[in-house]
């Protein structure tokens, strides 16, 4: 199960967070904070898989990938596969670039119902949809999102 997906600037602020298990929001606070440290120590010819057990509890792992200055991470349990949530991650990115054509961190911040809605319809309760179904490009999303994405 998918846990969190949380985007953050190469600052540490979060621009997109969602949990999928109900978290107090001073116990949010810090689990961004703590992801950030480890994020910021990690050099940069290293794996973007990183083991949170001790963050998360057992069997939980986190997905990374920097895009321009954003962090996209996502938070999972070991039912997961980390390489599915890569491509995820790849197709959520996608999809964003393409509705807001080159999305940059101020598109995400201003037009948050949008990122929100795209982010419900690739994952949902915290269960990614399966990829042969799922279409980026989907009548759903064009007309959600009301004419932002070209036909």
């Amino acid at each position: 199960m998918i846990r969190a997906v949380i985007v953050m600037n190469d600052q540490g602020k979060p621009r997109l967070v969602k949990f999928y298990e109900h978290q107090p929001v001073e116990k949010q606070q810090e689990l961004i904070r703590s992801i950030y440290g480890v994020l910021c120590s990690r050099a940069e010819n290293v794996s973007n898989f990183v083991q949170v057990d001790s963050t998360f509890g057992p069997d939980t792992r986190l997905v990374y990938k920097t895009f321009a200055t954003l962090y996209f991470i996502v938070i999972f349990d070991d039912s997961e596969n980390e390489l599915a949530i890569l491509d995820l991650m790849q197709v959520f990115v996608e999809t964003l670039d393409k509705c807001f054509s080159n999305v940059c961190e101020l598109d995400i911040v201003f037009n948050f119902n949008k990122v929100h809605t795209i982010l419900d319809e690739i994952i949902l309760g915290g269960q990614a949809g399966e990829e042969p179904k799922f279409n980026p490009w989907s009548s759903k999303i064009h007309i959600r999102l009301a004419g932002t994405i070209d036909k």
